[in-house]
């Protein structure tokens, strides 16, 4: 219905997303630490899942639903969203599974380790393959038939559910984005957040070795994104 839909909040969060897998399978294939001692107390761990919250159950409230009221009458299309939402599900129940074992007693050590790896490599495996799938044809959907309106309500219920976790959620998504893309992401927004992200937010971010043993993400308040 629409090609002017800006979707770079959109690639940016997958390209966030990838990259964490990323670090989450250098962590399991470490040696030289535990990788539950890792997942347990480093800030990476928690930051992934706080934004892959945020970013799915986002889609799943306001972006699929909205769709689905246009394309009632076309059922191939309604079988894409409801494998999107089956597919955030599934994720969902690999990331429980993991905090299952990181809080499991240690009498199993070895066995936890090893299923630890195979979940860890099931959740690298599965996102992965559901960021591809949402490129190549949910996005395509969203292109042609959500209608600006429509995408800015996702964006602003994207927004509302960051939250006050702006100040760490907002340098985690924009780490490696090239200046472009940083000012888009960042000009819409009111002056007070952009002089914090500046002066604060980005910088402690900088500073934080997110996937080190015993490390915690910066927190503090800020208002919400409105894009995403």
């Amino acid at each position: 219905m629409s090609d002017a839909l800006d979707m770079t909040a959109m690639y940016v969060m997958h390209g966030a997303l990838r990259r964490e897998l990323e670090q989450l399978a250098k962590v399991t294939a470490r040696v030289d630490d535990d990788p539950r001692s890792v997942l347990r107390t480093a800030a990476g761990w928690e930051l992934f899942k706080t934004s892959l919250h945020v970013h799915h159950t986002a889609e799943d409230d306001a972006l699929w639903p909205a769709l689905r009221r246009t394309l009632a009458d076309r059922p191939d299309e309604l079988v894409l969203l409801e494998a999107m939402e089956a597919e955030h599900a599934a994720i969902d129940q690999v990331i429980d599974a993991i905090d299952a074992v990181l809080t499991a007693p240690e009498t199993h050590a070895g066995a936890g380790l090893n299923g630890l790896r195979d979940l860890t490599e099931a959740l690298v495996v599965g996102l992965a393959g559901h960021l591809r799938h949402e490129e190549d044809q949910a996005l395509p959907l969203v292109r042609a038939f959500a209608t600006p309106r429509q995408w800015a309500h996702f964006g602003q219920v994207h927004g509302r559910r960051i939250g006050a976790d702006i100040p760490r959620l907002l340098p985690w998504l924009l780490e490696g984005a090239d200046e472009q893309t940083v000012a888009t992401l960042l000009t819409p927004l009111p002056e007070p957040v952009r002089a914090a992200y500046a002066a604060q937010w980005q910088p402690a971010y900088a500073a934080l070795d997110r996937w080190s043993v015993g490390t915690t993400a910066a927190t503090g308040s800020g208002r919400a994104v409105t894009s995403a």
